[in-house]
């Protein structure tokens, strides 16, 4: 495996390169896994997918990329309330989307929700900038979580 490329990922290579890391087929695979992926992946959900393609790649590999790859700022590391840590990447090959993720504290769903309207948009926008004056903080990005019950588990009840 070594010198050979396992996937086309030039999008990420000069943050690797400009952080003083390599491109490994281990940190190439867990992207490629988070590439083709619109869900939350934990580290062991990482761990089977990656290691169907290189089965010598072992967990602890898997959780210092994920490492190396979130101080890269290249994924982004979220905890849910479930216990894991999930990941996604922070941008995709066409640039990122934007999104909040609203979660179900009964079944864990999580929704990515982008469908913003005029108004949340302003009130971010006030937000960060009120923040920002009163701080003397440069906000260069936010996440935004909402912890509720899904449509499913509502009508359960």
């Amino acid at each position: 495996m070594r010198g050979t490329r396992c996937c086309d990922s030039s999008w990420w290579h000069g943050r690797f390169r400009g952080g003083g890391y390599k491109i490994t087929c281990a940190r190439e695979s867990v992207l490629a896994v988070l590439s083709n992926t619109n869900k939350h992946l934990s580290a062991d959900d990482i761990y089977m997918q990656a290691r169907s393609k290189y089965p010598n790649m072992g967990l602890a590999t898997i959780y210092r990329t994920l490492d190396i790859l979130s101080e890269l700022g290249i994924i982004l590391k979220f905890d849910f309330g479930d216990g894991k840590n999930r990941y996604e990447l922070a941008e995709g090959f066409g640039g990122s989307q934007h999104h909040h993720h609203l979660i179900c504290t009964k079944c864990n769903r999580v929704v990515d929700y982008t469908d913003f309207i005029d108004e949340e948009i302003e009130l971010l926008k006030q937000t960060e900038k009120g923040l920002s004056k009163k701080y003397n903080f440069k906000i260069t990005n936010h996440l935004i979580q909402f912890y509720g019950i899904c449509e499913k588990c509502f009508d359960k009840k």
